[in-house]
């Protein structure tokens, strides 16, 4: 008998595909590091045993269908929001992200982002190299303090609550709002309704997943709640956030600033956002250290090899209750 086979979408970072080869499966690698066409993909999980994707792959219904002997999904992600889960439980395969291999990581990148945002951090560097700064001035690039202000941080997961644990290093008041009102207890923070930790805070952190309820979470409504100094930091999901709006608001002196590292159209940016000043465009960093790129591998390669071997998932997606 053949062994099973892996459809994998992107060439990985070290481990690599190394975990799957010493577990005996066969490895089908999409080369290009760029997302596989739909058709590409549809060819790649058609007789594949196992499918080990990006947020960038839509695994939905009629994708499981096309496939003849798929047992398993390994997200290369914290978060499943590309993958029919239901869907997926209905043709028998199962489903795993990357949890906890991350949440250090993304928290750096969200507080490199907040700080980036509030010190203008990247018109400073482009001053600088562009030879034209001429020394220090007083009125000059003056931006927002961070030390003592008020941290607001919507979806206190574990991304969450690692960013308010550092938020304490910088003597921060901490609300927080998320459907547990306990899970911020212990970190000295408090748990607020929405629009009251967006009335209050000078930075609002974005750190919930991505659901219907929560697609434009922040919208002009919102924008316009928050103080007209505010700073919106993104490290989540894009369509968290109405691009449309927030790019007026940051126009028009709504909020101070926004840091994004995901967009709502991703790889495409928003029309208007690269042309403003008050706005740190990163691209996607946020789990990129050699460490937790490295765990997510090992942990979606750990997963698939678990699976196809009839043992169970480390880390498997829960199925809807209404799809049990």
């Amino acid at each position: 008998m053949d062994p099973p086979t892996v459809y994998v979408t992107r060439p990985l970072p070290p481990p690599g595909t190394e975990p799957l080869r010493a577990a005996g499966l066969t490895v089908l690698q999409h080369e290009p590091d760029s997302p596989p066409s739909r058709s590409e993909l549809r060819a790649g999980v058609a007789d594949a045993d196992a499918l080990l994707c990006l947020l960038t792959e839509l695994v939905d219904d009629e994708l499981l269908a096309s496939s003849r002997r798929l047992r398993v999904v390994a997200n290369l992600a914290v978060g499943y929001d590309n993958v029919d889960v239901a869907a997926a439980a209905h043709h028998g395969v199962v489903v795993t992200d990357a949890p906890d291999v991350l949440p250090e990581a993304t928290a750096d990148l969200a507080w490199a982002a907040m700080l980036a945002a509030c010190r203008h951090v990247v018109p400073g560097d482009r001053l600088v190299r562009s030879g034209r700064w001429e020394g220090w001035s007083p009125t000059q690039l003056v931006g927002w303090p961070v030390h003592g202000r008020t941290l607001g941080i919507v979806g206190l997961g574990k991304i969450g609550a690692a960013v308010a644990r550092r938020a304490a290093g910088f003597s921060m008041r901490v609300l927080y709002h998320s459907r547990s009102h306990q899970a911020g207890e212990q970190l000295g923070a408090r748990w607020s309704p929405l629009d009251v930790l967006l009335a209050e805070s000078d930075v609002v952190s974005l750190h919930a997943p991505l659901t219907t309820s929560t697609h434009h979470l922040i919208d002009h409504a919102a924008l316009v709640r928050m103080k007209r100094s505010a700073v919106l930091v993104n490290t989540a999901r894009g369509p968290l956030v109405d691009e449309a709006a927030l790019v007026a608001a940051l126009r028009g002196g709504v909020i101070g600033a926004a840091a994004l590292d995901v967009y709502e159209w991703e790889p495409a940016v928003s029309g208007g956002l690269a042309d403003l000043d008050n706005v740190v465009l990163l691209p996607h960093l946020g789990s990129a250290t050699d460490e937790a790129r490295r765990g997510m591998v090992e942990l979606a390669c750990a997963n698939v090899v678990a699976v196809l071997a009839g043992r169970p998932p480390l880390t498997p997606v829960a199925v809807p209750r209404a799809a049990r």
